[in-house]
């Protein structure tokens, strides 16, 4: 059943094998079972469902709230030889009358619509008179009233499968449920247990930081600044905000634009198509942006202030990275933000036990942000992932300064919060540590307790970020409500008790990524003239993983181009002329001479680190070739790759702890003109210190200079 659906894969969409979850899903599918799949975004959804849509007779109806993405994955599905289209209420009366007429008859495979057309008796009766094989319910936690964005025409979900004879199959997917709205979606849409496939929420590409105690206007600055030509969203809390960053960005020459609904929906549109289509690099939004952009080239999220919750900003920061490339999601953390989503919370029309919950998920949100652990392991861990492993690139796992030990003063906070019998909230006793005498504190009679003052040379603003950090680590436990109350936890046991240290850092570094690749760049200018001239975003015609690897494959015809992932049958017939034209020319310029290669096909549980199946990733091999004393060249000719993909392979060799001997790629005479010219053109990019070098000096010889330079 599955190999058809390969076939499909890989002539349609350009990859000869599935990415993990995706084939359990598509199998359970295509036996008529109804299934709920929960994928990280960037995991590989859609695929899901457009497979099975191509091999089952009749049409699969797509529900999604995100009207901006369904004109991205029709134009997607049309570039890769897919009839599909969308209804909602971005299209004119004569086109619904059109594609309706089209629906009915047949000529789509797919069709895409808003929940909200579920409240229309004409359409569910359309529906019921042609065949429908699947219903795919895409961003399926707005199903459940405990999901972070709850729509209610979602309900009505239920009533169309009703409907509809022979009943379709339901496919339910989503990127971000807690265990408790799985459960909801299973109930509400009547989908076991065993048929729930949980691939897992980590996003092994995105690097996430938390950066506190700076200037949040500098350092955003300063970091799009060193990232330029790298596409990325910032997202503030108010609209008030996002003109404010807009207008100070704009001042200092960076090209970025706006969205909030405050503006027309002409001036929206108009900086969303110059965002998609690479005009720009920057947005700076409020979360009104970003539902349903499939931009697959983000290369950075920023979170100028704190989200309301984990989830919302899961899914805000994993739209960077979404096609599998190295990207950033970074937080500036101030704890005072809490009070803007406090009092949106507080304003909103939820009754009293909704608004409970969503001041919970506040408070796990600001304990994200106090944190000193693995940050991407409290993420999962908060996703119901209790044996999530640390993830050894977040900003917390690489930082590698000393700890402070705290544990005196976590035992002051401690003891000070069982004096007050676990019954006030983090000011009241940061007043009492700090040593105030206000009428409160009086009136209580903690200014007799032998903790008052104990942290007098703090003051309380110090005392209570202290107090939130003891929390984050899951030393206290605040209670439910909009007015929490602090309680000691069994580790907080420990820690009086001197069985436990408490260990603490101050801050956080963000490391800056260089990149440089000339041929990279040629083919992006010739994805984007070539977008330009079809009117659609570039990542639509080649994502940048698939110009990175055609960049170090190096395919000389056809074949080869065809093996390169993300080229399909369809694409090849498109563009694959005009790519071959380019990479054969930058070839000849440079005078690199290229043979004949395969690229090995391996299961995608092979390709990333290590993976399910235990098998060693591909530069671990090259490197263990290496060692045996193999050439460059000589692992090239055996592995049958080029010698830049091997090259490739060694400079991600450090990332392991593999130790490499640079010193044998740089010959002896290169070493001190290398070392002048990074010292000329400074290490942020390695173009300009490749034109002050001779031409023999390669890209890979300056790599492996400031590799040994680190070491």
């Amino acid at each position: 059943m599955l190999t058809k659906a390969r076939g499909f894969l890989q002539s349609y969409f350009g990859f000869d094998e599935f990415r993990q979850g995706q084939d359990a899903i598509i199998q359970k599918v295509l036996q008529g079972e109804d299934t709920l799949g929960i994928m990280p975004t960037g995991g590989g959804k859609s695929v899901c469902y457009q497979i099975p849509a191509l091999s089952l007779r009749g049409i699969t109806i797509v529900i999604s709230p995100l009207i901006s993405l369904m004109k991205d994955q029709v134009d997607a599905l049309d570039k890769a030889g897919i009839p599909s289209t969308y209804i909602n209420s971005t299209i004119t009366g004569p086109e619904m009358r059109e594609r309706m007429s089209g629906i009915y008859n047949g000529k789509y495979k797919l069709v895409y619509i808003a929940p909200e057309r579920l409240e229309t008796d004409y359409f569910l009766r359309v529906l019921s008179e042609i065949h429908i094989s699947l219903v795919a319910i895409d961003e399926a936690h707005c199903v459940s009233q405990w999901g972070h964005d709850f729509r209610p025409s979602y309900l009505l979900i239920r009533k169309l499968i009703n409907r509809i004879q022979p009943k379709p199959t339901v496919l339910a997917l989503t990127a971000t449920a807690t265990p408790q709205v799985r459960e909801d979606i299973r109930q509400l849409l009547d989908i076991s247990v065993d048929n729930t496939v949980v691939t897992g929420f980590e996003r092994e590409n995105l690097r996430f930081h938390v950066v506190k105690g700076q200037d949040r206007d500098l350092f955003l600055t300063d970091y799009i600044q060193k990232n330029s030509g790298r596409a990325g969203i910032v997202y503030a809390a108010t609209r008030k905000e996002v003109e404010r960053l807009h207008q100070s960005l704009k001042a200092k020459g960076i090209a970025a634009g706006k969205y909030h609904a405050g503006m027309s929906e002409k001036e929206r549109n108009s900086y969303q198509e110059k965002f998609l289509y690479d005009d720009i690099d920057v947005m700076i939004a409020t979360n009104a942006f970003g539902m349903g952009i499939n931009k697959s080239n983000v290369r950075f999220v920023i979170h100028f202030h704190i989200p309301r919750n984990m989830e919302s900003y899961y899914q805000e920061a994993g739209r960077a990275g979404r096609d599998g490339e190295e990207s950033d999601c970074i937080l500036l953390f101030a704890p005072q933000d809490s009070h803007i989503q406090s009092f949106l919370i507080d304003q909103s029309d939820m009754d009293e036990h909704r608004k409970e919950n969503e001041f919970g998920k506040l408070r796990k949100m600001m304990a994200y942000g106090h944190t000193e652990s693995c940050l991407q392991q409290y993420i999962l861990h908060y996703f119901g992932e209790e044996d999530a492993p640390v993830c050894g690139k977040c900003g917390n796992c690489t930082d590698d300064r000393e700890q402070v030990d705290v544990t005196v003063e976590t035992q002051m906070v401690l003891s000070c919060i069982r004096r007050m019998n676990e019954r006030f909230g983090k000011t009241m006793i940061a007043k009492v540590l700090t040593g105030s005498t206000d009428q409160k504190i009086r009136s209580f009679g903690f200014d007799q307790l032998s903790t008052h003052g104990i942290m007098k040379d703090k003051t309380q603003k110090e005392t209570a970020e202290f107090i939130d950090f003891l929390t984050a680590e899951g030393y206290l436990r605040p209670t439910d409500g909009s007015y929490p109350t602090l309680m000691l936890t069994e580790l907080a046991g420990d820690v009086l008790r001197g069985k436990e240290k408490v260990m603490r850092k101050e801050k956080v570094r963000i490391a800056q990524v260089v990149e440089d690749d000339m041929l990279f760049e040629v083919l992006r200018r010739l994805r984007k003239e070539i977008a330009d001239g079809e009117n659609v975003p570039p990542y639509i015609i080649f994502s940048d993983t698939t110009l990175k690897e055609m960049s170090a494959l190096l395919p000389s015809g056809e074949a080869e181009l065809m093996q390169v992932k993300g080229v399909g049958e369809r694409k090849l017939e498109a563009y694959g002329a005009a790519f071959l034209k380019e990479i054969n020319k930058y070839c000849e310029e440079q005078g690199i001479e290229r043979r004949e290669f395969s690229r090995p096909v391996m299961p995608v549980a092979q390709k990333q680190t290590g993976g399910a199946s235990g098998k060693e990733p591909s530069h671990h091999i090259t490197y263990q070739m290496l060692q045996n004393g193999l050439s460059i060249a000589e692992i090239a000719e055996e592995r049958g790759m080029t010698e830049r993909t091997v090259e490739g392979h060694l400079l991600k060799c450090p990332d392991d702890e593999l130790e490499v001997d640079w010193s044998i790629f740089i010959p002896e005479e290169y070493e001190p003109m290398i070392g002048e010219a990074v010292e000329q053109a400074g290490q942020e990019r390695l173009t300009p210190i490749k034109e002050l070098l001779p031409e023999e000096i390669s890209f890979f010889m300056i790599r492996a200079y400031l590799e040994k330079q680190k070491a």
